[in-house]
């Protein structure tokens, strides 16, 4: 048995192998005798990947051939249809059956197209589909699909609730080939093709990765991940010139400064040619930036994106950039800072620099309006960034499958044009015709056995690999994708379970913070209930709740924030009337009583959310308890445990925030339900 999970990846999984296996087997292993590798192909990863799926799912292994021939596998690059049809692109690939002589054929456009193509087949037999009939043309929809961990040195991570770091401990880089393989092989099963291995917040001794000190062992790593086609990323501290290098400033328009990252920049791509880039966070939380030099963030990032260009990198340039400013003060309204800050400056950036955007213009919270720099900048690259980790949504202790919320945004529509453009075609640079952009998602594992806490916490990390390469594709079938490659193919248990995943993170919002409040956290752990836990810091007041009304009015009648969006929705939002209800508080101040379209007042609705929710979290539970003779005993013991604490913790959360709101308005359940 590994030291650790495979994850979907996991061939030997016997209850991936339940119903028609043998005859499933059978018919593979007459169809398939062999396969064949172009010998342009350089790369070892196909190979291995075609050897280790035949032995650890059929238990047989099959010869590789010198040349291929009838009742083979076959894997070739560069091809041209008999059409004329222009080569595949890179990273592309097709996959066709040829009937008559039993060749399943895989064509990619570059090595990293065939591996694509090869997870592509491995996925449909693990899950005995019908690989002959298949005809299949696919490439990635965003260029960049990247993972963003918040690993430090020491090996501890920021919002990490999956064990300690894969690639760090004790301020030195971890020597595990075998698991970084894994992670390598996981990432490219699902179409990622970038990882920055280290925190945002680049501190301690984290801004000397980029010296001598480290690069040897960064080269290692990059070895790793280049032969799954992963490039290596890189968190950066802007003041690194002086704490690294010893120089007095690191404003970004001192010729020493930009002298000295050339330096560095030089020697980082002497030991890792392929290297990726650079992520920054600037003049945000306590990192300071150019705002520290009196210079713009263009200024900051165009002088460490030329300094990338010769060498093919890329600089990306966080948008999550507000001020310690006292955000008690109701005149000014942290959801505006990225834009107000951003906006002004599209068109200045170089064609190497790539704005990374949150999904919200707040923090990952548990539901939040799209940002509007998404459809705000028509001149500038982007990357949506996604929070698989589940800093705001539960710790990986609370089941909270996100991608049905990150479907939302990619499906949602700016109004920007006449055409129906979602952000999905936004990010990936085809609608103001960009030349980079993609999606990151700050990633949600570590060194457990399950690599992410909770089992069923697997599913995000999937789901992410899955929407960055297709945004069009369902979290429905996703979903049952993941479940059937990663726990059973027993009918109605997938069925179930899809249920579970399904109605997650609706049932986490009721009992959390509904129609759109968010926050309501405990102070730096940010799980638990704590309705006033940021209310009063500079951090920022979220929902001004007093003993008459509540949420924040960020219409044109309040802070302005709904103006920042197009007339269409600016209009839908400032009209409480026309607003979606699951944001209803954050853009609208309301008395208790107002009344919601079901008949209801606020305070009633909010009172029934939390004790919905809590019913419905015991109903998964209980639904999780029916699927039990289809799961390895494992895993059903692990994610049963944490329905437990769930329960806990949504218990909490219903009676501390029922009875925080009972005690401000006097108002009791119409129900008569235990207010305390």
């Amino acid at each position: 048995m590994s030291a650790y999970s495979l994850c979907w990846l996991d061939y030997t999984n016997a209850y991936c192998k339940q119903g028609q296996y043998t005859k499933y087997k059978d018919q593979v292993l007459h169809d398939i005798r062999g396969y064949w590798v172009d010998p342009a192909v350089e790369g070892t990863a196909s190979r291995i990947e075609i050897q280790r799926f035949f032995q650890e799912y059929f238990d047989v292994s099959i010869p590789e051939l010198k040349e291929y021939h009838e009742h083979a596998l076959v894997c070739s690059l560069n091809y041209v249809t008999e059409a004329g049809k222009a080569a595949l692109k890179d990273e592309s690939f097709s996959i066709n059956y040829i009937q008559d002589k039993h060749i399943l054929m895989i064509i990619g456009g570059s090595e990293s197209g065939l591996l694509y193509g090869l997870f592509y087949m491995f996925a449909l037999m693990q899950q005995q589909k019908d690989y002959t009939t298949t005809a299949v043309q696919e490439g990635p929809r965003n260029p960049l699909r990247l993972l963003n961990h918040w690993d430090n040195l020491d090996g501890t991570i920021e919002r990490g609730y999956s064990g300690t770091s894969l690639f760090f401990n004790d301020n030195r880089i971890l020597n595990d080939p075998e698991r970084h393989q894994e992670y390598a092989r996981l990432l490219a099963s699902v179409g990622i093709n970038g990882t920055v291995i280290n925190n945002v917040n680049v501190k301690d001794r984290a801004p000397f990765l980029i010296t001598d000190s480290y690069l040897p062992d960064l080269a290692r790593l990059a070895a790793i991940f280049r032969s799954y086609h992963i490039r290596l990323y890189l968190s950066i501290n802007f003041m690194s010139p002086v704490i690294v290098g010893g120089l007095e400033t690191a404003d970004p328009l001192d010729q020493q400064v930009i002298d000295w990252w050339q330096a560095q920049v030089g020697l980082i791509y002497k030991w890792i040619p392929d290297f990726g880039g650079f992520l920054v966070k600037a003049d945000s939380e306590y990192n300071p930036g150019p705002h520290t030099y009196g210079r713009s963030q263009s200024d900051g990032a165009n002088m460490l994106a030329r300094v990338l260009q010769p060498y093919g990198g890329v600089l990306i340039w966080r948008a999550f950039v507000y001020m310690l400013q006292d955000w008690r003060d109701t005149s000014i309204d942290r959801a505006r800072a990225a834009y107000d800050i951003f906006k002004p400056l599209d068109g200045q950036f170089e064609d190497n620099v790539i704005l990374q955007i949150k999904n919200g213009p707040h923090d990952f919270q548990v539901r939040e309006p799209v940002s509007p720099l998404f459809g705000g900048l028509e001149k500038t690259n982007q990357i949506l960034e996604l929070q698989i980790t589940q800093e705001y949504t539960g710790h990986q202790i609370d089941l909270c499958y996100l991608a049905p919320q990150w479907k939302q945004v990619l499906d949602f529509e700016p109004h920007i044009s006449e055409e129906n453009v979602k952000v999905s075609s936004i990010i990936n640079g085809y609608f103001y015709k960009r030349p980079a952009g993609g999606m990151a998602g700050v990633s949600n594992i570590g060194s457990d056995y399950n690599w992410t806490g909770h089992w069923l916490a697997q599913a995000n990390w999937y789901a992410f690999g899955k929407l960055a390469w297709n945004p069009d594709r369902t979290s429905e079938e996703i979903a049952r994708e993941w479940i059937l490659r990663s726990l059973t193919n027993e009918p109605s248990a997938v069925d179930t379970i899809v249920t579970i995943l399904e109605r997650s993170w609706p049932i986490y919002e009721k009992y959390t913070t509904p129609f759109g409040l968010g926050w309501m956290v405990t102070p730096g752990t940010h799980y638990g209930p704590n309705p006033e836990g940021y209310e009063y810091s500079i951090w920022g007041t979220y929902h001004r709740a007093d003993t008459k009304e509540i949420g924040v009015d960020r219409t044109s009648r309040g802070t302005g924030f709904s103006g920042q969006y197009s007339g269409y929705w600016k209009r839908i939002f400032d009209d409480r009337d026309l607003c979606p209800e699951t944001l209803i508080l954050f853009f609208h101040r309301l008395p208790y009583t107002y009344v919601m379209k079901n008949g209801k007042t606020l305070l009633q609705n909010y009172y029934d959310a939390h004790f919905q929710g809590y019913e419905e979290m015991r109903d998964l539970q209980q639904q999780w308890q029916s699927v039990e003779h289809a799961i390895e005993p494992r895993i059903f013991a692990e994610v049963s445990e944490r329905f437990v604490k769930q329960e806990e913790n949504a218990r909490q959360w219903r009676d501390v925030i029922n009875s925080y709101f009972y005690r401000r308005t006097g108002i009791k359940d119409e129900m008569g339900r235990p207010l305390y």
